[in-house]
Parts: C-alpha cells; sequence; structure tokens
C-alpha cells in the first residue's frame, strides 16, 4: 500500500513539474492567429501555422513559423533559434537572437544593427521547399507503387471459364 502511494505521488510530480515551471514562461501554439509578444513580456517557445510572429518583448526558447512570417522589432529578443517554413523573417535595429536564423522557402530582412549570435541561413525561394517536402513524399509514393505492382505480380491471373448459352 505505501509503495502504490508514493508511486502515485512520483508519477504526480513528475507529470505536473512541467506546468508548474511553465506558468512564469508560457508557451504558445497557434493555427492561423497571430501571435503578438509586447514589450516587457516574456514567453517561452513560439510555434505558428498559417500566422505570423511579432516579438517586442523577451522569448526564452524557439520561435518557429510555417507558412507565416516572424518580425523582431525594436527591443525584442529570442534567447533560442528562429525558423521559418516558407516566410520572411524581419530583424529590427536593436533586436537580439542568441541561436540560429534560418529561412527555408522565404528570405531573412535584417537590420545593421541587429545581433545575432548564431549562423544565419536563407535559403530562398519555393523550390526549396518543393526538394525538401515534396522529393520525399515523391520517392515514398514511389516505394508504394512499386509493392503494389510486385504484389499484383505475383498474383496468378484470374481464370475466365467458357459460358454455355
Amino acid at each position: 500500500m505505501k509503495f502504490t502511494l508514493f508511486s502515485l505521488v512520483l508519477v504526480l510530480l513528475l507529470v505536473g513539474a512541467p506546468f508548474l515551471l511553465a506558468k512564469d514562461k508560457p508557451e504558445y501554439t497557434q493555427f492561423g492567429h497571430q501571435i503578438n509578444v509586447a514589450p516587457g513580456q516574456k514567453t517561452g517557445d513560439l510555434t505558428c501555422f498559417a500566422c505570423s510572429i511579432h516579438v517586442r518583448g523577451e522569448v526564452a526558447g524557439d520561435v518557429t513559423a510555417f507558412a507565416g512570417n516572424v518580425v523582431l522589432e525594436e527591443g525584442g529578443s529570442v534567447a533560442g533559434d528562429v525558423t521559418t517554413f516558407g516566410g520572411v523573417v524581419r530583424v529590427g535595429s536593436g533586436s537580439k537572437i542568441a541561436g540560429d536564423l534560418t529561412a527555408l522557402g522565404g528570405k531573412v530582412s535584417r537590420d545593421p544593427n541587429a545581433q545575432i549570435a548564431g549562423d544565419v541561413t536563407a535559403l530562398v525561394g519555393p523550390v526549396w521547399l518543393v526538394l525538401i517536402f515534396g522529393l520525399p513524399l515523391f520517392l515514398l509514393a514511389g516505394i508504394v507503387a512499386l509493392i503494389v505492382w510486385l504484389v499484383q505480380k505475383r498474383q496468378p491471373p484470374a481464370q475466365t471459364y467458357a459460358r454455355t448459352a
């Protein structure tokens, strides 16, 4: 009985600890709704699908946008990486990025007074998105088609019988 109660308390602590620690720096994930970090606001990781992220405050984690833009305005800072897939990254004067800056299928526009500690990578144009995401899907479809063809080839042909009238 003691072991079961101890196990239950331990599991509750392990499961609940991230939620208790995340109160100071909440993480946001949005689908189609813009994320704004106001001046003086502190957040954790930001993830956005088909929307944009505007940072004027502090982000303690990574910023990721799929089919959306990331804008760091004056005074905005990101402690992690900034990544966009099919979007534009604009880094304003006085903003800071402690990690890497990557734009796949988009472009990077940065002010000379912006501070970026990591690498800056911009693969401009939609061709990169097709190569990165489309080519593996095309190969997977080819493998599935080959398997279907091999299975159909191994099956004996259907017997046809003549009917009498």
